[in-house]
């Protein structure tokens, strides 16, 4: 039997209601497979967030994306994006330009140096996942997507 989440947060009352002990799990499990994501990527310097951008910009190809749209299309949502990019540009792993007719438009792009990266990760980030979520059936990991995804109507 795996422990409850009142042993692992050492917590000796009942939690307050079912809905409670519901959502701490929630960010419980998401702090734990976040950690280890973020371990994973250590090595290659960058974080789970930055990790995201790259994989958001692959997928543009190669129009790229403003701000705005990587912001709406984060995993986790951020509140400075532009000083997420600041610090990516200066790694050299994307490059900004604005726009000639509209200077208030900058569009991100992968460099050279973030495509290399973000492709050379999808065996390690792919392996990661199958380490954390490896010992799940098929059948589970569907029902969790579908469970998650139903929590996720209510938000």
């Amino acid at each position: 039997m795996t422990p409850e989440l009142r042993d692992e947060l050492q917590q000796r009352k009942p939690f307050g209601s079912l809905y409670q002990e519901a959502q701490l799990n929630l960010g419980r499990t998401q702090a734990v497979l976040q950690d280890a994501f973020e371990r994973m990527l250590k090595p290659f310097e960058i974080s789970g967030t930055q990790y995201n951008v790259l994989r958001i910009l692959r997928g543009a190809g190669t129009n790229g994306l403003c701000r705005n749209e990587i912001r709406d299309r984060l995993v986790t949502r951020m509140p400075d994006v532009t000083r997420l990019l600041d610090r990516m540009e200066e790694a050299g792993l994307v490059a900004r330009t604005r726009g000639v007719d509209d200077r208030r438009l900058v569009t991100t792009r992968l460099t050279e140096r973030g495509r290399e990266l973000v492709d050379s990760l999808d065996a390690p980030v792919e392996a990661e996942h199958r380490r954390a979520l490896g010992h799940m059936s098929e059948q589970q990991l569907r029902a969790l997507i579908e469970l998650l995804t139903l929590a996720r109507r209510a938000g």
